[in-house]
């Protein structure tokens, strides 16, 4: 879709075309398409049918509501950030800011709009600024579509050339994608981490959204880090400057669980103990494990590791914690593929979750070699303990298994 198209989408016709697709199947298309076009110009409805898919695949990180109201480019929505994590985000940013100061800010490479609009529904003023011409075409319609036009202004301008001087705070989110896919370095972000910590220097409070798999010592001296899960999944990591570094942070390491949010701050623990695998078994949420927070769980739950290098903390008394998801472990074997199969099949299990942490076995290929069948659940611990491959067999504290 290139701007002119998308213009046509604002227009009547595009909008009329627009909500005819709201019950827009993806089976349907190719019939859909041939109906609209005996009326309508096929640039525009190809237009109209790339944006009903991708308000479709938007539900997950925006919602019905939003998703159904906004509009997405491919890269803008694979991009952008999940609504809930936005939110969060920035109502912790604007935490301590007060309307007069830390309320205009800047969202450097703003992309589609989504953090933007977290801003303004938190009560901030938005200068959103991005390169792509397209992105900020979409990121206005996105702004005037939620009712948000007032609060974000979008200037389509290289972030370099931004003048943050008259604003009290910043919210930079490099690209860290390339035409090889992820990038790691942050110093190859586009632009770098450098960049975007002299600017975070020139106003009063300034966050960054990084990869969550950054390294520890790539955090910038001063900066407050902190990793984002939600559900489970781990979305990102940001590092905090100035005010927002110490909105309501005790520590400069800390990971949330969304939702919640359940935050957990770094005590600087010495490295729990390893010991023998107990009736208990936890795994820590990945945020805790990017943290480097895994002796504060294991503190928590009295426990300690199976192995020094395997982050799964194991204990003798079932307790519970947001931090990590409890297991009642059956059974500790080492890794051998015959036993494992004949010890499901005796207790009939035929749907297993597996997890792995520290082995090199591909959980699909197990599945297809243990060749199961019966209706018992069980989840598969891959994993070493005390160094040696072993296999661990158990159930999740107060639920199924899961089958994923």
């Amino acid at each position: 879709m290139d701007r002119e198209a998308f213009a046509a989408l604002q227009g009547d016709e595009g909008q009329a075309l627009l909500a005819s697709l709201e019950d827009y199947r993806p089976e349907d298309e190719l019939a859909v398409a041939t109906r609209l076009r005996r009326g309508h110009p096929p640039e525009l409805v190809s237009a109209a049918l790339a944006q009903a898919r991708l308000r479709q695949r938007a539900v997950a990180k925006f919602g019905a509501e939003d998703a159904a109201r906004m509009y997405f480019t491919p890269d803008g929505l694979e991009q952008s950030t999940r609504s809930s994590v936005a939110g969060y985000r920035a109502r912790r940013f604007l935490a301590g800011a007060d309307a007069a100061g830390g309320r205009e800010l800047a969202d450097l490479c703003c992309g589609i709009g989504g953090d933007a609009i977290a801003f303004a529904r938190a009560g901030a003023r938005v200068v959103a600024v991005d390169r792509d011409p397209l992105t900020c075409d979409v990121a206005r319609a996105n702004a005037a579509a939620l009712g948000l036009g007032d609060r974000i202004e979008v200037r389509c301008q290289d972030v370099g050339d931004a003048d943050v001087s008259g604003l009290d705070a910043v919210f930079a989110d490099p690209a860290r994608r390339g035409g090889r896919g992820r990038i790691f370095d942050p110093e190859a972000y586009s632009p770098p981490l450098s960049w975007a910590v002299e600017v975070a220097g020139r106003v009063s409070r300034a966050a960054l959204k990084v990869a969550p798999g950054i390294p520890h010592e790539a955090v910038p001296a001063g900066a407050a880090a902190e990793w984002i899960s939600d559900a489970g999944d781990v979305k990102e990591a940001v590092l905090w400057f100035g005010e927002a570094a110490g909105a309501g942070a005790e520590s400069p390491v800390r990971a949330t669980l969304l939702p919640g949010p359940h935050t957990l701050v770094a005590r600087g623990l010495p490295d729990p103990p390893a010991g023998p695998v107990g009736r208990y078994l936890y795994e820590p949420d990945g945020a805790v494990i990017r943290a480097h927070l895994v002796a504060e769980v294991a503190e928590e739950l009295d426990g300690r590791l199976i192995d020094p290098t395997i982050a799964y903390v194991t204990g003798d008394e079932a307790r519970s914690t947001p931090y990590a998801t409890g297991y009642e472990i059956t059974d500790v074997l080492p890794f051998n593929l015959k036993r494992l199969r004949a010890v499901l099949r005796e207790r009939g299990v035929g749907v297993v979750a597996v997890k792995k942490r520290g082995s090199a076995v591909d959980p699909a290929e197990l599945r297809k070699k243990l060749r199961l069948r019966g209706t018992a659940s069980c989840t598969v611990f891959l994993t070493r303990v005390a160094g040696a491959p072993s296999v661990l067999l158990g159930h999740p504290l107060g639920g199924r298994d899961e089958t994923a």
